[in-house]
C-alpha cells in the first residue's frame, strides 16, 4: 500500500471541490485518472475508497477552513 498516495486522495477529496464533485459522479474514473498521472494506487485501495460512503467527504470538506479549500474558478 502507498500510504502517502491514500493521504493525497483523502486530502484532494476534502479540500478540492471539482475533485470531489468527478468523485462523487464517477469514482472509478476519477481514480483512474491519478493513475494515469502517476499515482500509485492499488485495486484494494480503490475499493476501499470507493466503498466509503460518498457523502463523507462533502460532510468533513465542509467543515474544514475555507482557507485551506483549493479555490475553485466555476
Amino acid at each position: 500500500m502507498a500510504q502517502r498516495s491514500i493521504e493525497t486522495v483523502i486530502g484532494r477529496l476534502l479540500t478540492d471541490d471539482e475533485f470531489r464533485e468527478t468523485f462523487v459522479r464517477d469514482p472509478i474514473q476519477a481514480l483512474d485518472e491519478l493513475r494515469q498521472r502517476g499515482m500509485d494506487l492499488t485495486s484494494v485501495e480503490i475499493r476501499a475508497l470507493t466503498g466509503i460512503d460518498s457523502r463523507l467527504w462533502g460532510q468533513v470538506a465542509d467543515r474544514i477552513d475555507p482557507r485551506l479549500q483549493k479555490a475553485s474558478l466555476k
